[in-house]
């Protein structure tokens, strides 16, 4: 929903201040699916919105739901004829996060994404962004009662917790847009979500980091590091040509004295390329030389197959990885995979 649209809709028709208030509420906060749901208003204003008006800038072209109902992908059109991605996750009963994305493909190029297959196509603007969002709550408001009949979860809550730009684009990449999607998303007049609820991924562009430790201190940072060599970094990731493992700690390190808040560091276990005990090694030795380890949270990923050279690392092998940082006093938890029979690895989707 574009507000400033909103606000000069209103303007030109003469209505009161409080009518931008009303109407807010019952978008971002309700959840209603037209503006015709908005019964505060007259018929006549409602239908003058619906014809005027756009709730939502895109189009749902298919939903795919996890049979244990513990992933939900959409796949999205927007209005220029673009495919986008976005996927809600239940990590437990209860609890709801949204993995959004903001740009159609991707620049970064990394081997082992789908997304980067696609290459890059356009950025998302900020209420191309927020409609992801404003999408899953309506969603999940429209299909809490019979969606999740029978899925093993038992179904307490039916609104989104948090929010994850790790999704289509590297967000630091179109941080115009993104920086005011998170404006809006906090904004306690539209979504109210808490700067704490949102997390922003990075591939790891340093100078994005700095940025968003001046701009959003509070806002959760997790970095794809997946490497703890330039060598192999350089071969999957090519922004670390432009910026290395050295750029990449220094980065961290400024993040740090900023902000002293905790990072999360992705690492997706990839058979035979970075899932060895001398590839754990250089990881503890990485982690440490940012120092601050205490806010520094290890994720072991189990890797969402998008290509046939890359294999994901066995339960067995990835046991035996966090056992070798442990033995460097690293802590890493092995995330649940979660999607992958609604391939739900971004760009898996729309790059088909």
């Amino acid at each position: 929903m574009d507000i400033k649209k909103l606000q000069q809709f209103l303007d030109e028709n003469g209505l009161p201040k409080f009518r931008l208030g009303q109407i807010q509420k019952a978008i971002f906060t309700d959840g209603v699916f037209s503006f015709g749901e908005i019964t505060t208003l007259s018929k006549e204003l409602r239908e003058k919105m619906e014809k005027e008006l756009r709730l939502l800038s895109f189009e749902i072209e298919k939903v795919l739901t996890a049979k244990d109902g513990q992933s939900i992908k959409a796949l999205l059109k927007l209005h220029s004829g673009d495919l986008i991605e976005t996927v809600l996750i239940s990590p437990k009963p209860g609890i709801w996060s949204a993995c959004i994305s903001c740009q159609v493909g991707c620049a970064m190029g990394c081997r082992f994404c789908a997304t980067g297959k696609m290459g890059f196509k356009r950025d998302l603007t900020a209420e191309e962004i927020t409609d992801q969002i404003l999408f899953w709550k309506q969603y999940l408001k429209k299909n809490s009662s019979d969606l999740f009949e029978n899925c093993e979860l038992k179904i307490e809550n039916c609104d989104v917790n948090n929010i994850v730009y790790m999704g289509m684009g590297e967000p630091f990449n179109n941080w115009k847009e993104v920086s005011e999607s998170i404006k809006i998303l906090t904004d306690e007049k539209l979504f109210g979500f808490g700067s704490r609820s949102i997390s922003v991924s990075t591939s790891g562009i340093a100078e994005g980091i700095e940025r968003m430790a001046n701009e959003f201190p509070q806002v959760n940072l997790a970095i794809s590091l997946h490497f703890a060599s330039n060598e192999k970094r350089n071969r999957f990731m090519p922004i670390n040509k432009k910026d290395n493992l050295e750029n990449l700690r220094d980065a961290l390190k400024k993040y740090f004295t900023i902000t002293k808040r905790k990072v999360f560091l992705e690492y997706i276990m990839l058979d035979g390329i970075n899932d060895t005990a001398l590839d754990a090694k250089l990881l503890a030795d990485f982690i440490y030389s940012i120092g601050n380890t205490h806010l520094l949270h290890m994720n072991l990923i189990r890797y969402n197959m998008t290509s046939e050279e890359l294999k994901p690392s066995s339960k067995t092998r990835t046991q035996l990885f966090k056992q070798e940082l442990e033995k460097h006093n690293i802590n890493a938890t092995i995330r649940k995979s979660l999607g992958e029979e609604i391939e739900a690895a971004c760009g898996q989707l729309a790059g088909k």
